[in-house]
């Protein structure tokens, strides 16, 4: 066994799970316009279901607006009303090929919810991160039932992924506060 392999593996899949939740952050409506907000919806055009980012471009025009550039105009009322209904509470308006969109102020109680959300996705990214120290810590152990390595090793060894772990947990922790204090800003 290789513990070094071990270690990298845990950095890169933590790492990796760190990426996920972010990426699940763009998503989360702050009251602010982002062009990732957009990033989940998908549109039926074509006689299939594609990604909005496949059929337009979209950019914020300000912090409260987002503009959606439909390239086949013909496409405008479907891509219209995939934001419409993809659960986002958004009112696109249509001119044209173009399509806007105003970020409605979030409520207290809507910011309640979101920072709840917010907390579940940094609850599973942790998890997630649980389940890959259960894995690697069961290698470690294995190595020394199968005596490639001594019990002193294995307990340096699984000391020394844990530190990763507990490092990579206050990062989750790190990111989940700032996603949060985003959500509650007015």
């Amino acid at each position: 066994m290789e513990y070094a392999s071990i270690k990298s593996e845990a950095e890169s899949k933590t790492a990796a799970t760190i990426e996920v939740l972010k990426s699940e952050y763009l998503g989360l409506r702050t009251g602010r316009a982002s062009v990732h907000l957009l990033d989940g919806v998908r549109v039926d055009v074509y006689d299939t279901e594609m990604p909005l980012s496949q059929v337009a471009t979209v950019s914020a025009t300000d912090a409260q607006t987002l503009s959606v550039s439909v390239w086949d105009a013909s496409n405008a009322a479907k891509v219209e009303k995939a934001i419409r209904d993809s659960g986002l509470g958004l009112n696109p308006q249509t001119a044209g090929g173009v399509i806007r969109i105003n970020m409605p102020p979030l409520t207290e109680e809507r910011r309640k919810e979101l920072v709840k959300v917010a907390r579940g996705y940094a609850e599973e990214a942790k998890i997630s991160m649980r389940n890959i120290r259960q894995d690697l810590m069961g290698k470690i152990k294995r190595a020394e039932t199968d005596k490639e390595i001594s019990e002193d090793d294995r307990k340096r060894y699984e000391e020394d992924l844990q530190k990763v772990f507990d490092a990579r947990g206050q990062e989750v922790d790190g990111v989940a506060k700032g996603k949060e204090a985003d959500i509650l800003t007015v």
